[in-house]
């Protein structure tokens, strides 16, 4: 008999039992890896590596620093779909001729052209991970069917969940090649502006001239008024392209749109997984022991629920601002950990029903009588009860704490400045919403918005998906309270 019909084989004897599919799949994510090593090495080495060393033991922060630098000359390497390969930086000679661009097309076109390719290498990224899910169905997993496999169908009929799940992939190939997805850099364009130049044709002298990018971004401002304004689509007068206009300081606004969508992700991720992890955990030691340690931590919850969280976070975020751990990513790490700390309690209640609902069947019964551990029960049997439900609201939250972020940074307060995050461009457009110079505001605030629709359109797919019948018990309710407010 077969080792992938036996049916109390491991995966990794099944695997090494038949491994051409899986290598197969493994062929094609080096592939992946390999085009676009350099950009994906930039992602990895923009996260908070020194808040890691600084957590490390003095010996290690040594080699912490070491494995830093490695990391960042990776990041430099050339990738297939990086600006150099395809660059939109350019100057338009009198003749109509771009010189500098990628095979003379013009910037715009430069531009679109490895948008277009980044985000098809994503839907690449999108199809290997469908593919791989196929080929553990077909050829590794013990059963024929599982539930897992309905869920899968159920959302893919979803049309509100795949919709949210579109605007959630876009969102993602944003925040991950930010670098490569901007018409310009954030060195060059918004941090250091006045160690870059740029070459340009001047109609005065009759020739190629170069200027420092800060001078040129004096001269590209969007002020709404007086003539000074570089709308969505257009080229500033030293022939650079701007697909969302530029800011009053005259930087690039999708440049800075792009890099703070990565800001965003980073903080959204990292306290949704402490938020998430503490909830998980505490939910299934309620549901298990229940008694003194539900209600130990029911008082920790409603406890820090009674606190108005955004103030809490506005509080701690200035109390904060002048130590060590606000300068961490430039705030990002105090707001992951602020939200994810005050954050838990809404996850926790979330989870806690399905995990006492899962602790009171028989095979938990049945785990407790023959001795198990309650760790491995709760593991085996209860854990993965509860995370369905945990993608669920965790998506919702995710959603919030965008919200929450983009907030803060219109108050001030959160990143520092001049990181880039989409609540500092509604703020610093907000003087001129009704100028010409609109585009300032609008785009990032129309951009928020859709996000987090995109987050709570993909939770209730995943909701849908999970317990089918949770969409008919949300319409019987609308009928009952239609009929409640009707009488």
């Amino acid at each position: 008999m077969s080792v992938v019909d036996d049916e109390d084989a491991t995966l990794r004897e099944r695997l090494a039992d038949e491994p051409v599919p899986a290598l197969r799949v493994l062929a094609v994510v080096a592939v992946l890896v390999a085009v676009e090593f350099g950009a994906l090495a930039n992602l990895v080495m923009s996260l908070p590596w020194d808040a890691v060393g600084a957590a490390l033991p003095g010996f290690l922060q040594g080699a912490a620093a070491t494995i830093a630098g490695v990391g960042d000359g990776l990041a430099g390497l050339p990738t297939l779909l990086s600006r150099s390969v395809i660059d939109n930086a350019g100057y338009q000679l009198p003749s109509g001729e771009w010189v500098g661009t990628f095979m003379g097309l013009s910037p715009a076109a430069a531009w679109l052209l490895r948008v277009a390719l980044i985000y098809a290498y994503g839907f690449v990224w999108l199809l290997v991970g469908w593919w791989s899910y196929l080929v553990y169905r077909d050829n590794y997993r013990h059963a024929d069917w599982a539930p897992v496999d309905d869920m899968v169908g159920r959302f893919r009929n979803h049309s509100w969940g795949l919709f949210g799940l579109a605007i959630i992939f876009a969102f993602v190939v944003l925040a991950v090649f930010a670098p490569a997805l901007g018409p310009t850099t954030v060195d060059a364009n918004i941090a250091d502006p006045y160690l870059h130049s740029i070459e340009y044709y001047s109609e005065e002298t009759g020739g190629v001239e170069e200027i420092y990018v800060g001078d040129a971004n004096g001269e590209s401002q969007s002020r709404g008024q007086g003539g000074e304004n570089v709308g969505p689509m257009q080229y500033d007068q030293y022939d650079r392209f701007h697909p969302f206009g530029t800011l009053p300081s005259g930087k690039d606004l999708f440049t800075f749109m792009a890099a703070g969508a990565r800001v965003s992700l980073f903080i959204g991720v990292a306290s949704l997984v402490l938020a998430g992890g503490a909830a998980v955990v505490f939910a299934l030691a309620t549901a298990y022991y229940k008694g003194l340690v539900d209600l130990g931590i029911v008082i920790a919850s409603d406890s820090i629920q009674a606190l108005p969280q955004l103030l809490v976070i506005m509080l701690a975020s200035f109390v904060l601002s002048g130590t060590w751990l606000a300068n961490l990513y430039n705030g990002g790490v105090v707001l992951a950990l602020l939200f994810g700390l005050t954050g838990w309690p809404g996850l926790w209640r979330a989870v806690r029903g399905p995990a006492l609902q899962v602790s009171e069947r028989e095979w938990i019964d049945a785990a407790k009588s023959f001795g198990q551990r309650p760790s491995v029960t709760m593991r085996k049997h209860m854990l993965p009860y509860v995370v369905g439900y945990l993608l669920i609201y965790a998506s919702l939250t995710l959603g919030g704490v965008i919200i929450g972020v983009a907030g803060l940074s219109f108050l001030g307060l959160g990143i520092n400045a001049p990181t880039p995050e989409w609540g500092r461009a509604v703020s610093a457009g907000q003087p001129y919403v009704a100028t010409p110079s609109w585009h300032i505001s609008l785009l990032p605030g129309i951009l928020i918005v859709i996000v987090v629709t995109g987050f709570n359109a993909l939770g209730d797919g995943i909701r849908d998906a999970i317990d089918p019948q949770s969409d008919v018990e949300t319409g019987q309710q609308d009928q009952t309270a239609a009929a409640g407010g009707g009488a």
